[in-house]
């Protein structure tokens, strides 16, 4: 495997990584609290800052192609990412986690989170290398993936009710009692998981489902295990923040997942004519940011125009009353 990150670097960042969520959960939320509006605001802005300075330092130890990669990777994983909090926002409502306790959840799925997407990042990599004709696998799936991302958009299914959260209530015996911020509990004299548990293992199998998407995308982009898993990890670094950010706003969202359809159909089809055409890694970085920027800028659009209508319906009644 062709990679900038040598085992030092490697062992490094890991470190580095650890040190982060360590200064995470045993300074700032040692004792848990809800997150707010202003303090997720200060730490995505941490986590983007950190992210973006760790670029920087790609650029000037690696060269500007590398640095590129890594940007575009952190995008197309940060973007994806957005949709999977919207699953979490389901997941949380659906058992009823109050949000004092949604920290802990999404600290822990994040710690699994990394180990299965190294273990990912590294067998993707090694089928890349030993069997080149699954670039058009995974650009295929990716294409796949888009179009029925784009036609089930309206389509929100309920955790609690399918058929995996079934399977988990039949093989571990849970129950529906929360008991602070522990995942197992005493019931009737025996061990029982509690909705924490049960919405942890939720998150991290719609994680997995997700990076089925994000890490062949990122690979139509580079190869390099190194940069595909450090701007994976530095995306779901700022997951939790992001979450607590957008998590009441996700309605303003509407025209988001067409956003991402698109980013996951254009990515595919690079992947696919790579052979005949190698779309340059800044015109993908380009073409990326614009789609999400204008899917974004759309749904606020539409959203504050239904907003005013909504208001003025309101008004009305009142006006005619009077």
């Amino acid at each position: 495997m062709e990679t900038v990150g040598s085992p030092l670097l490697w062992v490094g960042f890991i470190g580095l990584v650890l040190g982060f969520l360590a200064i995470d959960l045993g300074i700032f939320h040692r004792t848990a609290h809800e997150v707010r509006f202003k303090e997720a605001l200060t730490w995505s802005a941490v986590w983007i800052a950190t992210s973006l300075l760790f670029d920087l330092w790609i650029w000037r130890q690696f060269g500007g192609q590398a640095a590129t990669e890594f940007l575009t990777g952190y995008l197309i994983e940060k973007s994806l990412s957005v949709d999977n909090i919207f699953v979490f926002v389901i997941i949380f409502a659906s058992f009823g986690i109050p949000a004092i306790h949604q920290h802990r959840v999404l600290f822990w799925g994040i710690i699994t989170a990394l180990f299965l997407r190294a273990g990912m990042i590294l067998g993707g990599v090694a089928l890349l290398e030993a069997f080149h004709w699954m670039i058009y696998v995974f650009g295929g799936l990716l294409v796949v993936t888009g179009i029925k991302m784009f036609l089930s958009r309206d389509h929100d299914e309920s955790p609690g009710e399918s058929r995996m959260m079934r399977w988990f209530r039949r093989v571990i015996p849970s129950t529906t009692r929360l008991d602070g911020q522990r995942f197992f509990i005493r019931d009737g004299g025996r061990r029982v998981a509690t909705p924490l548990l049960l919405s942890l293992l939720l998150i991290e199998v719609s994680d997995v489902v997700f990076a089925l998407d994000s890490i062949p995308a990122i690979f139509g982009v580079t190869r390099d295990p190194f940069i595909v898993f450090t701007s994976n990890v530095f995306a779901i670094l700022g997951l939790r923040s992001l979450y607590f950010l957008m998590a009441g706003a996700y309605q303003r969202f509407a025209y988001l997942k067409v956003g991402l359809a698109v980013i996951l159909g254009f990515v595919g089809v690079k992947m696919m004519i790579a052979e005949v055409y190698k779309v340059p890694t800044w015109v993908s970085l380009g073409v990326i940011a614009t789609i999400l920027a204008l899917s974004i800028s759309w749904s606020w659009v539409v959203s504050g125009r239904r907003e005013r209508a909504a208001a003025a319906v309101a008004v009305t009644p009142n006006a005619e009353a009077r």
